[in-house]
């Protein structure tokens, strides 16, 4: 009689564990016709941090915050058409380091394409690109800040 799925996986992470435990390997993936299993040595990492540990300030930043970070939020009220949004969640950025000049400044005239700021996440700093050209009406997120997904970052008058 067949063994089961279920017995046959079982089977394969108990083989798989006590071969990580007697080697250096900290990770080690299988794959036996249509079962596949992957098992890691060690404490499992948080897939995400609480988003107040992940803002830190840069170090040329103001004085510390004594209640925390501020958050921007996604706000469709606020968010007109012309606004530039967070594609993710981070800590947003204006310069690509505290002494360099802002990307961007309101009056700035902005085409398609161009980089807006930076959002820091998971230890990754990913270009904010505008979506369509303007003219920098307000900056709604300070450098810094975290910022939600899809909370406005900056609005533009169109060019």
């Amino acid at each position: 009689m067949a063994k089961s799925v279920r017995a046959e996986a079982n089977e394969l992470v108990k083989e798989l564990l006590t071969r990580l435990d007697a080697s250096d390997v900290r990770e080690l993936e299988v794959t036996r016709g249509t079962l596949r299993v992957k098992v890691t040595k060690g404490t499992p990492a948080r897939a995400f941090a609480d988003p107040v540990s992940v803002a830190a300030v840069p170090a040329a930043a103001s004085a510390p915050q004594a209640a925390g970070p501020a958050i921007v939020n996604a706000d469709p009220a606020a968010a007109t058409g012309n606004a530039i949004t967070a594609p993710l969640t981070g800590v947003f950025y204006l310069s690509p380091s505290p002494q360099a000049p802002p990307f961007v400044q309101v009056g700035s005239v902005v085409a398609a394409g161009d980089v807006i700021g930076l959002i820091e996440a998971m230890k990754l700093f990913n270009e904010i690109r505008t979506t369509h050209g303007g003219r920098v009406r307000k900056i709604l997120a300070t450098s810094g800040q975290l910022v939600r997904a899809h909370a406005p970052l900056i609005e533009l008058d169109p060019a």
